[in-house]
């Protein structure tokens, strides 16, 4: 019995054995799973690292400054102005008693624009005429005084000093007629001023003076204004320009003759084109600007008097430029500078001096060569200093609806530029 209950347990105590390893060895496994895994993605990122590094350097777009023939323009603002305007005044006082025009009518030179009642000035001529007849009667009878004084001279009928006073008499009927004749062609010219005359071509304002009304005349402000008229063709452009900009134009050779381009408040384009007519003898001490004006053009008239302008003047003629595209420009503090790949890679940030920007391009004035690879796509990712890979690009203007701005704060006064036609 006993050796029975001990051959069971030995039984029992050898299968527990085994079961007993089975699960340690199952539970061993759990445990190591993880590690193994572990132990995979340590291995896998290790033997990834290279192939990170190995992605290689950012990559840029570069190309050469792309060189083109430029005009440069310096820019200003002003107005335009009639070239000649003159104040209808009448010469004479009288009644009005016609308009011959229309307000704002275009007149030519001798036209008739008022009538002023000529009958007084008329009767007064007569007057005039008649005085020149008496005179005329009164010389010729002084004359044949004198002949016949002349004749008896010679027999000693007469005295000298007879003689003397007809001849005087004479003189005096000869003067006595030149005043008669000069106070017809004086009160001719009365009548003649009854007709209101345009001294000039142009527009005319509207009238000031209906008919009915009397009008005086008299010296400058004194007699009474009857209308304007305004000189449109050619038509003027006045503007004022900084001490600046003042010995810049001197610098570049501007002078009278000088080509300009204007464009109105609602234009795109520099379409009216004129010349430089005219600077002033000297700067304005309290603004520190100089006056000057442009002649232009207008056979249409549609320019007219106290219309805004942005006008452009040529600075310095057509001359050959760098540029680069305005977003390839980086900024440094107080400095622009552009970026640039050398033939290692290496980048490399030059200051540059920049003007004005075309269809999108930059006019570089300084600090760059013609063969410098420039960082015109990419410079995000570019730092000086650095490596890159670069590919080659091309710079071409894109076309823009307006004129670009000027030149950045902190660079010269660019205004503007334009390629050369």
């Amino acid at each position: 019995m006993n050796m029975h209950t001990n051959l069971e347990g030995a039984a029992d105590e050898t299968v527990a054995q085994p079961a007993a390893r089975g699960g340690r060895l199952r539970r061993a496994a759990w445990v190591a799973l993880p590690l193994v895994a572990i132990a995979g993605v340590y291995a896998f990122t290790q033997r990834s690292a290279p192939a990170v590094a190995a992605l290689g350097l950012p990559t840029v777009t570069v190309s050469t400054p792309l060189e083109r023939q430029v005009t440069e323009w310096d820019d200003y603002i002003g107005r335009f102005e009639a070239s000649r305007s003159v104040e209808v005044r009448p010469r004479i006082s009288g009644a009005i008693t016609a308009v011959h025009f229309t307000d704002g009518q275009v007149v030519k030179a001798g036209q008739p624009l008022f009538t002023i009642d000529p009958r007084p000035f008329q009767a007064a001529l007569a007057e005039a005429r008649a005085g020149v007849a008496s005179a005329q009667s009164d010389l010729a009878l002084a004359r044949a005084n004198l002949d016949r004084a002349n004749r008896l001279v010679e027999v000693d009928a007469v005295s000298k000093s007879e003689v003397d006073r007809l001849r005087a008499q004479v003189q005096a009927a000869s003067a006595a007629l030149a005043g008669a004749q000069a106070r017809v062609r004086a009160r001719a010219l009365d009548v003649e001023f009854t007709v209101v005359r345009a001294p000039i071509g142009g527009r005319v304002s509207d009238r000031r003076v209906d008919p009915g009304n009397l009008v005086g005349s008299g010296e400058g402000a004194a007699g009474t204004l009857l209308t304007t008229i305004n000189a449109l063709d050619p038509i003027y452009f006045t503007f004022d320009g900084s001490e600046g900009l003042f010995l810049k134009g001197k610098r570049d050779g501007e002078a009278k003759g000088s080509p300009v381009e204007i464009r109105l408040q609602d234009e795109t384009d520099y379409k009216w084109k004129g010349q430089l007519d005219f600077t002033d003898n000297g700067l304005d001490p309290k603004s520190g600007t100089i006056r000057a004006r442009a002649v232009l053009r207008n056979p249409d008239l549609f320019l007219t008097p106290g219309m805004f302008g942005n006008m452009r003047l040529s600075s310095g003629g057509t001359v050959k430029a760098l540029l680069v595209p305005d977003t390839a420009v980086q900024t440094d503090q107080a400095r622009k500078t552009l970026l640039v790949v050398g033939k290692d890679g290496t980048v490399a940030a030059k200051p540059v001096i920049l003007g004005p920007v075309i269809d999108g391009l930059r006019v570089v004035r300084s600090g760059l060569a013609a063969s410098d690879q420039v960082i015109i796509v990419g410079t995000q990712m570019a730092m000086p200093g650095g490596k890159v890979q670069a590919k080659v690009g091309k710079i071409a203007p894109e076309a823009q609806a307006a004129a670009g701005p000027s030149a950045p704060t902190g660079q010269p006064l660019a205004g503007q530029a334009t390629f050369a036609r």
